[in-house]
C-alpha cells in the first residue's frame, strides 16, 4: 500500500501540536509496516531526521503553505499532482484540511473546533477559510479522526456528521517526560527562580490559553498567601501576544513572573519535572498534552473544567472555571496549603498518564487509515 502523508508541520526549528502528532505516530507506523510505502509531502526543505526509515519517500511540493490562498493552492493543486505521480492509495492529513480535488480516499485528523467556539482568537482571513471549507473537508474525507470523545461529539453535532465516520485515537505525552531527581529540581529552581518554588504554564502565549486570568489568579494567590512562589511561563509568543506582554510590564508581581519563551525539549522536561504544580487554564482544548506531560513527571495539575480536560484528567487534577480567576486562585491556594492533596493528585495523575501512549495512538490511527482505504 502507498500512503501519502501531509508532513508540512514537521518543522526543523520547532514543532508543536500537529507536528508532534505526525512525528510520534508516523515514526511508529512506518517502522511497524515495512511492507508499505510512505510518501511524506513537505512544503519546504526538510530535516533528514524526519525520514525515519527506508520505506519513506520524501517529496517537496512548494511553495510553503502558510496562509489561506496558499493553503487552497497547496491542497487542491499540488497535493493531487503528487498523489497521481506516486499512485497513492490514500492521503492522510493531520491538520484539519484535506484536498477537494482528488478522488483518492482521505483520512483527515481534526483535533478540535476551537475556531467555532472562540472565533475572536483566530485571524479574520483564517477564520473565513475554516468556516467555509471545514464542512467540505468533513464531507470529502472518507474517515475523520480526532483526539477525544469531546471533540467527536462536537464535530458530529455541529456538522451533522455520522459518528460512525469519526474515530477517536487520542493523543499522548512523550515517554521522555519522567520525574526528575532532587538535584535537578534544585538546579532548575536556582537557574530560573532564584531557588524558589514555582507554578508552571506550558504552551503558546495566545489569548485562547487564558493567561490574563492566570495573571489575575496569581495576584490573588500572592496577596493572600504572602508566598515567594514564582510563576513560570514556557512557550513561544503566538498570535496577539502583544497585549499580554504589555500587561506584564505594569503587573504588580512582574518580578515573580518568568517568561521563558520556546524551550527545547530536554530543558522543558527538567522545568516541568521541577514545578510545584502545572496550571493549564485554557479556554478550549481538543486534548491538552501538557497535562499528561506533567502527570508523567509526577507534577500535580490544575486545569480548566472546559472542553476535553475533564475527560482526559478524570479525577487526577483540580478543575477550575476558566472564566473565573478567583476560582483558579482558589485551586492554587488549595494545592499550596494541602500537601496531602498534592500527593494524592500526583499518585492519581501517574496512573492516568499510563493509560495514554503514542504506541496506542499510532495503532488506532493505522486502523483508521486501513478503514479509509476500504
Amino acid at each position: 500500500m502507498k500512503i501519502a502523508v501531509n508532513t508540512r508541520f514537521l518543522l526543523q526549528n520547532y514543532m508543536e501540536g500537529y507536528g508532534y502528532f505526525i512525528y510520534e505516530t508516523f515514526k511508529r507506523i512506518t517502522y511497524a509496516h515495512p511492507e508499505d510505502e510512505f510518501i511524506f509531502i513537505f512544503d519546504r526543505p526538510y530535516d533528514n531526521r524526519f525520514i525515519f526509515s527506508s520505506n519513506i519517500t520524501p517529496v517537496i511540493a512548494g511553495p510553503p503553505a502558510r496562509h489561506p490562498l496558499l493553503w487552497k493552492y497547496w491542497y487542491d493543486v499540488k497535493i493531487p499532482a503528487v498523489l497521481k505521480k506516486y499512485q497513492a492509495d490514500i492521503f492522510v492529513s493531520a491538520d484539519g484540511y484535506c484536498s477537494l480535488r482528488t478522488k483518492i480516499p482521505q483520512c483527515m485528523v481534526l483535533h478540535d473546533l476551537a475556531f467555532l467556539h472562540f472565533p475572536q482568537f483566530s485571524k479574520r482571513s483564517h477564520l473565513a477559510f475554516y468556516k467555509k471549507y471545514t464542512p467540505e473537508f468533513l464531507k470529502k474525507a472518507k474517515i475523520v479522526v480526532t483526539v477525544s470523545e469531546f471533540s467527536k461529539r462536537d464535530i458530529s453535532e455541529h456538522y451533522k456528521i455520522d459518528e460512525k465516520k469519526i474515530d477517536v485515537v487520542y493523543s499522548a505525552a512523550k515517554e521522555v517526560f519522567q520525574p526528575v531527581n532532587e538535584n535537578t529540581r534544585n538546579e532548575i529552581k536556582r537557574k530560573y527562580t532564584g531557588g524558589k518554588e514555582y507554578f508552571l504554564y506550558v504552551g503558546a502565549i495566545h489569548p485562547r490559553k487564558n493567561l490574563m486570568n492566570l495573571l489575575k489568579a496569581f495576584s490573588v494567590f500572592k496577596k493572600r498567601q504572602k508566598s515567594n512562589t514564582r510563576l513560570v511561563l514556557a512557550g513561544r509568543l503566538a498570535w496577539k501576544y502583544n497585549s499580554f506582554i504589555d500587561s506584564l510590564k505594569n503587573y504588580k508581581y512582574r518580578d515573580d513572573v518568568i517568561l521563558l519563551g520556546y524551550i527545547d525539549e530536554p530543558e522543558l522536561i527538567k522545568i516541568t519535572g521541577s514545578a510545584y504544580a502545572l496550571i493549564y487554564p485554557s479556554l478550549f482544548e481538543g486534548f491538552g498534552v501538557p497535562v499528561l506531560e506533567a502527570m508523567q513527571c509526577h507534577v500535580p495539575v490544575i486545569t480548566s473544567s472546559h472542553s476535553s480536560m475533564q475527560e482526559i484528567a478524570v479525577d487526577a487534577a483540580l478543575f477550575a472555571e476558566a472564566n473565573s480567576f478567583e476560582d483558579i486562585a482558589e485551586k492554587m491556594m488549595r494545592i499550596y496549603k494541602d500537601e496531602n492533596l498534592r500527593k494524592e493528585l500526583i499518585e492519581k495523575g501517574s496512573m492516568i498518564a499510563k493509560q495514554y501512549s503514542w504506541n496506542r495512538t499510532a495503532e488506532l490511527l493505522w486502523r483508521s487509515i486501513r478503514k479509509a482505504v476500504g
